[in-house]
């Protein structure tokens, strides 16, 4: 059992329904580890060990009789704060909604649990998911298992954690500007942004919110690529209204081994400053698939301009996220934008001008994203992904001073504005396109990083399947010290 922590989920699944283990064996065994790890990590901020324990009885009771809840028959898992669980908090990290209790599970709960997990647990994040870090003034700090001195990122932070140092067997985050891909980077596990809208949001919010946001999605992280792709199959489809009328056919890739793709690469861009020991483990991780057979381009782009299509998710992502900011707050950024120079193109002053500006502006900056959604779709009948950077650099040192707008983080020595990491993130975002983060190795500072991968509209499970191969053929997971 001395590896057990560091299963996949499909791995555990496969162990309990060939009776090597039981439901409630494995259950108390990753209880043991996270009362023994997390208490330095701070991963896991919340146990439901009753009602967990109940459910593995269950589960085993189930098996004797020959049956099975699913693909996912009794792997422990925990979830994300933020995701709606009978009879626990979910605060988002705002102390005003400590008692924002769950009535009901969330759509996607339900359906993780009827594909047979367990549920033990609920996982860190930072204030109103808004950060790269996971802190908060309810649960305090979570810390990388790589580097306890370093943010495991954010907002599914806890989640990614959670996974890495083997506390969980399966984990299930948001995403909207890379809050799933960007912590599966940091800690060196996979993780899922899915096309937009096939995964149901019910249940995951905070009070009063209940019209899905803009380009925000929720996904699976893992330790394997088959996790994502079961666990993204078991969330899928449509919910509420919609559940009578159609059905979800997510169809699985044509292309089986690495040498059938053909993939465009970007490792650099000029409006992002990219950290040089980065670059350089993501390019011998293409050169590898070079030397696989893999047909790559590295000399494409799927938008004419990068710089606009970024500002194009900007406008759209801040209005997203500032749509239900309090009346006093909107009436700051108002009077602000107002007085700004138009030529100011900061951060600041584009987020004012997004949080304030009319239904008919918003209209023309969705006119764009649509222009770009087919310059994408251009792009992908040529090539069948996209090979990216998830973020500028690997894990960075914990800052919690002032706002995040104002942080920097350290890239070839340089202080770079925290905000600079939306640039890989909205690549994708913005055209609700599925992206997977797959692990690649570690950087010559013994930091784990991760490759984004791209795909067409709907092609989730040829993202899946390209971070399959990958993990097959290049590596996959990497342990940290000290977890064992």
């Amino acid at each position: 059992m001395s590896d057990l922590h560091y299963k996949t989920a499909t791995g555990l699944a496969t162990m309990i329904r060939d009776k090597k283990i039981g439901c409630l064996e494995l259950l108390e065994y990753f209880l043991e580890r996270a009362e023994k790890y997390n208490p330095s990590l701070n991963a896991i901020i919340l146990l439901e060990e009753d009602k967990a324990k109940a459910r593995a009885l269950e589960a085993d009771a189930m098996l004797a009789r020959g049956e099975v809840f699913g693909p996912l028959h009794g792997v422990p898992m925990t979830i994300k704060e933020s995701f709606d669980v009978a009879g626990t908090p979910s605060t988002w990290g705002v102390a005003e909604h400590k008692n924002n209790i769950a009535a009901e599970d969330a759509v996607s709960v339900n359906r993780l649990r009827a594909a047979g997990v367990t549920l033990f647990g609920k996982t860190n994040v930072p204030y109103m998911l808004a950060d790269w870090q996971s802190f908060n003034s309810i649960y305090g700090t979570t810390n990388n298992p790589w580097d306890l001195s370093r943010t495991p990122g954010g907002s599914s932070g806890g989640s990614a954690a959670a996974l890495a140092a083997g506390l969980t067997g399966i984990e299930t985050g948001s995403d909207i500007g890379a809050s799933i891909r960007i912590p599966a980077h940091y800690c060196g596990v996979f993780g899922h942004k899915p096309t937009y809208g096939i995964l149901p949001t019910t249940g995951y919010g905070l009070p009063g919110n209940n019209v899905p946001a803009d380009i925000s999605v929720i996904g699976p992280l893992a330790r394997g690529a088959d996790d994502l792709e079961v666990a993204t199959l078991a969330m899928a489809g449509p919910s509420g209204r919609d559940a009578g009328g159609w059905n979800l056919d997510i169809r699985h890739s044509v292309k089986k081994a690495l040498t059938d793709f053909k993939v465009g690469v970007i490792l650099e861009d000029p409006n992002c400053a990219q950290d040089l020991e980065l670059t350089d483990q993501l390019q011998t991780t293409v050169d590898k698939l070079v030397a696989l057979g893999v047909c790559v381009n590295d000399n494409v782009s799927p938008v004419a301009d990068t710089k606009r299509a970024h500002l194009v998710y900007m406008m759209l992502l801040r209005a997203a996220t500032g749509a239900r900011l309090p009346a006093e707050i909107i009436a700051e950024h108002r009077a602000r934008a107002e007085a700004s120079d138009l030529d100011d193109m900061s951060y600041k002053a584009i987020v004012d001008r997004a949080i304030t500006m009319t239904h008919q502006d918003w209209c023309a900056w969705n006119e764009e994203r649509e222009s770009l959604c087919c310059e994408w779709a251009t792009f992908f009948r040529e090539f069948d992904l996209l090979l990216t950077p998830v973020a500028a650099s690997a894990a960075f040192p914990h800052d919690q001073q002032g706002e995040r707008a104002d942080r920097l983080i350290p890239v070839n020595g340089n202080g770079e504005p925290t905000v600079d990491q939306l640039f890989w993130a909205g690549l994708p975002s913005v055209v609700f396109l599925p992206a997977t983060c797959a692990p690649t190795g570690l950087t010559r500072s013994g930091l784990p990083c991760g490759i984004q991968i791209i795909g067409p509209h709907l092609a989730d499970l040829s993202t899946i399947h390209f971070a399959r191969l990958i993990e097959k053929e290049i590596g996959g997971f990497l342990p940290p010290e000290g977890y064992s």
